[in-house]
């Protein structure tokens, strides 16, 4: 036993030693690694085992004469002290074989399977010209609160209570809640590759979890799912909560490669198309350059705008948005607070990818299509047999890329998105649907845009510049109903004059834009064998516009179209230890 850990130990000595020689005769020490999983495992497996085998096999003479010397010594000529070094020498080329034959890459490798940590801790903090009442995270940018004393909160209606006063006070908050931690299992199953992966941060709440777009259920899930991939033919299969097909990725369809905005802000840019939602997705690669791939997906609608009289909708918790409607809750696992829309079957997504092979892999294009259905039941109060269950449907597509102008240097993305009933989807957060008279649900036609560029400064130092716009078309009936109707009382939405006579609300604006840019940089401070530190620094302007409405409730379109804007500056310290 001595003498064979003596020879291995040897062995890797002399191995650490050739693979030092190496470096030094122009192989850099940190090289990049191959990341594919059969690569990872030869370079570390069997290759190294070759390597050992041939040096012990040279040594080996070597290490028969030392025996026959030590065989040939006198009697008590090898004293305990001697003994002692040589047990010491042997444990040492042990730990020196483990050493190099253990992959150095900050994952612990365990009967086949990979697991690898990631994730940051952050101290952040925000500052807001108009007062959201929010964390990091801004609760949908078309909520920005307008000044005058009648805005009001709600689906109908824009802003905080006038009680609070909220629009005319600024905000500031320290957080530590955007710190994420995430963990990936991975292995091999015959011709399949499995990978397990989670991602959690904290900015969860119970009163403020929803299904809207973040689905931000707490403890907060931002990703939870496995993947089922058959490299041979270029299959993949999803399952789980991740962001949503109709995200832009940075490579083919791969998760963990979406290309959110570098945004300290988590509700990043308006006109970013986003969810992270459940979802089963089938994903299938053709050649090096083209990708297809279909996800089913949570559904969620959004309701805006008013609903007409006398009837009794059913649309969102069992309950009514009109005058005579049920008060309903949230059954059990959601909070009784929150809206949780009547669906029947799931949003469908298709996407289509490109790399052209002429750009040299520097152009990323994506084209994707949204199809979705809303589900409400009408009837009039009172009687059951006037109640039938209605279904329109909606959807929209658009397109999206990255391109790097300068690679290495410059990178430019932008995404579209173009139909009804589409809203969700983007950050903006403006409503899917509003009413028809009759009480059934109306998609609105909207449209969203976002484009941005970072540049790379150095590889520790990136600055980016991101804007975006989302813009909503009006649909409305009679003189109360709908969304964007020109009867709605916007008269009070900005100015402190006298509440008009016989009105009630004196602000019901809907909105209608939405435009925001933002600046922003990030800068890697430390960068070593403990980590590295990131500081962020971001600044972002953002414009809501409503519809003209009636400055007293009984002129269309005599009234203003209220408009508010929010300045917020934000800034983090993020350390990542892996």
């Amino acid at each position: 036993m001595t003498f064979k850990a003596l020879l291995l130990g040897t062995a890797a000595c002399a191995l650490m030693a050739g693979q030092a020689f190496a470096q030094d005769a122009g192989t850099p020490a940190d090289a990049p690694k191959k990341h594919h999983h059969h690569e990872a495992a030869a370079s570390t497996g069997s290759d190294r085992i070759d390597r050992l085998e041939r040096l012990v096999e040279q040594q080996s003479q070597e290490i028969q004469d030392l025996k026959s010397q030590m065989a040939n010594q006198p009697a008590g000529q090898v004293t305990s002290t001697q003994f002692e070094a040589l047990q010491n020498q042997v444990y040492e080329t042990q730990a020196t074989v483990k050493a190099a034959t253990t992959p150095q890459d900050k994952k612990i490798h365990f009967k086949g399977i990979t697991f690898t940590f990631g994730g940051f801790l952050a101290m952040e903090s925000v500052w807001r010209s108009n007062n959201l009442e929010s964390d990091i995270g801004s609760p949908g940018f078309s909520s920005i609160p307008f000044a005058g004393p009648g805005t009001t909160a709600g689906p109908t209606t824009q802003g905080v209570g006038s009680a609070v006063d909220i629009a005319h006070m600024r905000e500031f908050r320290f957080t530590a809640r955007q710190s994420r931690v995430s963990g990936m299992a991975e292995g091999d199953a015959g011709d399949a590759h499995l990978t397990g992966y989670g991602e959690f941060d904290f900015l969860g709440a119970a009163a403020s979890a929803n299904s809207k777009e973040s689905n931000s259920f707490t403890p907060r899930v931002r990703n939870v799912y496995a993947t089922v991939d058959w490299n041979d033919i270029g299959l993949k299969f999803l399952f789980g909560q991740s962001w949503s097909l109709a995200t832009l990725t940075g490579k083919g369809m791969n998760e963990r490669s979406e290309l959110a905005p570098p945004t300290i802000e988590a509700q990043y840019v308006a006109g970013f198309v986003w969810t992270r939602q459940p979802q089963l997705r089938v994903v299938k690669q053709f050649g090096d350059s083209l990708w297809v791939g279909v996800s089913l997906e949570n559904p969620q609608t959004t309701i805006g705008g008013g609903a007409p009289s006398g009837l009794n909708i059913i649309n969102v918790n069992g309950s009514s948005f009109s005058t005579a409607g049920i008060n309903g809750t949230a059954d059990a696992e959601f909070n009784p607070g929150i809206q949780l829309s009547v669906n029947q079957v799931p949003d469908v997504i298709g996407k289509v990818a490109w790399e052209p092979d002429f750009f040299n892999g520097n152009v990323h294009l994506e084209a994707v299509g949204i199809e979705r259905q809303f589900y409400d039941r009408v009837g009039t109060t009172g009687n059951q047999n006037t109640f039938s269950n209605h279904t329109t449907s909606g959807g929209g597509g658009g397109v999206a890329g990255l391109i790097k102008l300068v690679p290495g240097l410059l990178d430019l993305q932008f995404d579209t998105l173009f139909g009804s009933g589409i809203g969700r989807y983007g950050s903006g957060q403006l409503s899917d649907t509003t009413y028809n008279a009759n009480g059934t649900l109306k998609p609105l036609s909207e449209n969203m845009q976002m484009v941005g560029a970072t540049l790379h400064a150095t590889k520790d130092f990136d600055f980016y510049v991101f804007a975006g716009r989302e813009h909503e078309n009006a649909a409305f009936f009679g003189t109360a109903g709908g969304y964007g109707n020109p009867y709605f009382t916007t008269g009070g939405c900005q100015s402190y004059g006298p509440t008009p006579a016989g009105v009630t609300d004196a602000c019901k604006g809907n909105p209608q834009l939405v435009e925001q840019i933002n600046f922003g940089l990030w800068d890697k401070i430390y960068n070593g064998d403990f980590g590295s530190v990131r500081f962020g620094l971001q600044y972002s302007y953002t414009y809501v516009k409503d519809f003209t409405g009636s400055a007293n409730g009984t002129v269309a379109g005599n009234g203003p179209a209220p408009h508010t804007s929010d300045n917020m500056i934000f800034t983090s310290f993020r350390y990542y230890p892996f």
